[in-house]
């Protein structure tokens, strides 16, 4: 990768003492964690105002409905790419550098979406705004855990995982009113802009890893047990990279938050339109109902990392099950339960929340606790090229499972075979997690790319 992007050398250690080393390990701890949960929202902001802008343009006669399946089909497919390429390249990255960048120029790819009416130019920028918001996820998950200690890492990681929820909040609320009042417009120009504004703020939070600072790795600062040798070195990165793809739990995890991923983003992608088709609800409405969904998730994303933790001993396996049944239970409250608002919130609040756990648990937290550390942004990469590969297919699949009948003068969707294909991939997601149910921690590896320690049960923090 560029040079400007690369992570420096390591310092030497400085002399200092434990106390201060320690107070000055946490004052970056905190300025790193701020800039991940609020940098990464913003993320989210921006992929999302999409998802609110759908029927407003339908409406108005910009694009169509297969033309939305292609946009967001381009977004997601060069989403899936650079989700494995900029997870292996986040492994020996900057992290400050490298994510505060790509947001930039995501900022930018929106803000020229909103001047944009040509169906050809949303479908290229919003494509090229996928390959900048794949530097998200895993850049961000290779910085807890080189900030981060084991035992601090559980709790940590499942709040900046809701983060993602803060980011739908904001859509499903200040992004509706924006093109509610404004156009659909506003809805690419106003993410854009908080896009830049965030990146500005993470270039100053951020850091590289805590060697190149002349500190101790998080394990070591804390008085826990080093969890890789030669933390620096390209060519055990490279060596625990290969080994983490070959290994089965890795691709059933793979394939579990593919399936997971297909029925989560057919919610960010289609519940708004859905709402007011189905439902009868208006925008804003349907807007505001949404908010149920990422306020709930929050919840599920903060408890999912606690409850593993204290509850199971961090097993990540039990809350997964338990999870996963939630949304399913969810799910067939939407879209068979009464019509109802008040029905129609708690199986939003339902999906949320249950979601929020999932993705902290299938789509990272699971597979980087069982493998190699200083191979945690290929991990987050492999499950993410599988996840988005399934998300861009479902988006050209939703929009051809959805029937629009035009007989009486006005389009009329009717979703009913695309809920049951949402349905039915949430439960082959439970299914393939349930899976890897006895699956052990990889402790290290050789020089040869083999196990080179026994597989031990990750220990309660």
């Amino acid at each position: 990768m560029l040079g400007t992007f690369k992570t420096r050398p390591d310092l030497p250690l400085e002399m200092e003492s434990k106390d201060t080393m320690r107070s000055r390990f946490k004052r970056y701890q905190w300025q790193v964690f701020i800039g991940l949960v609020f940098g990464y929202a913003v993320f989210y902001v921006v992929r999302l105002s999409l998802g609110v802008v759908k029927k407003p343009m339908l409406d108005a006669g910009i694009v169509t409905l297969e033309e939305l399946g292609l946009m967001g089909s381009a977004f997601y497919f060069t989403y899936a790419i650079g989700k494995f390429s900029n997870g292996v390249l986040s492994d020996y990255a900057n992290i400050g550098r490298f994510m505060s960048f790509s947001l930039l120029m995501s900022g930018i790819a929106a803000i020229v979406m909103g001047f944009n009416t040509a169906a050809f130019f949303f479908v290229l920028l919003w494509g090229l705004n996928g390959w900048f918001q794949s530097v998200g996820s895993a850049p961000s998950c290779v910085s807890l855990f080189q900030w981060f200690s084991p035992s601090q890492r559980g709790s940590r990681y499942s709040i900046w995982g809701a983060s993602r929820n803060i980011g739908e909040g904001i859509t499903w609320i200040l992004t509706t009113v924006l093109v509610s009042y404004l156009g659909w417009r506003a809805g690419f120009i106003g993410a854009g802009l908080a896009a830049i504004a965030a990146a500005i703020g993470m270039y100053f939070l951020l850091k590289d890893r805590p060697q190149t600072y002349g500190l101790p790795d998080a394990a070591s600062a804390f008085d826990e047990e080093p969890e890789i040798k030669n933390q620096n070195d390209p060519q055990a990165t490279r060596r625990a990279q290969m080994f983490v793809i070959r290994q089965r739990t890795v691709w059933l995890i793979a394939l579990a938050c593919a399936a997971m991923y297909t029925t989560r983003y057919a919610m960010s992608s289609w519940a708004v339109l859905y709402l007011q088709e189905e439902k009868g609800y208006s925008l804003l409405d349907a807007g505001f109902a949404m908010s149920t969904y990422p306020i709930a998730g929050l919840f599920g994303a903060v408890l999912s990392g606690i409850v593993s933790d204290k509850l199971f001993g961090s097993n990540r396996h039990i809350p997964t099950l338990l999870y996963g049944l939630a949304n399913i239970a969810g799910l067939c409250l939407m879209f068979f339960g009464p019509t109802h608002r008040l029905v129609d919130a708690v199986a939003l609040g339902l999906i949320g929340f249950a979601m929020g756990g999932l993705v902290v648990f299938l789509a990272g937290l699971t597979a980087c606790d069982l493998m190699p550390k200083n191979a945690v942004g290929a991990v987050k990469g492999f499950i993410g090229l599988f996840a988005y590969i399934a998300v861009s297919a479902q988006e050209v699949i939703s929009a051809a499972l959805i029937s629009v009948d035009s007989s009486a003068g006005a389009s009329v969707y009717d979703f009913t075979q695309a809920q049951y294909f949402w349905l039915g991939a949430s439960v082959v997601s439970l299914f393939l997690a349930l899976t890897v149910w006895n699956a052990k921690k990889v402790v290290d590896i050789d020089d040869e790319g083999g196990e080179a320690t026994r597989p031990l049960v990750l220990k309660q923090g």
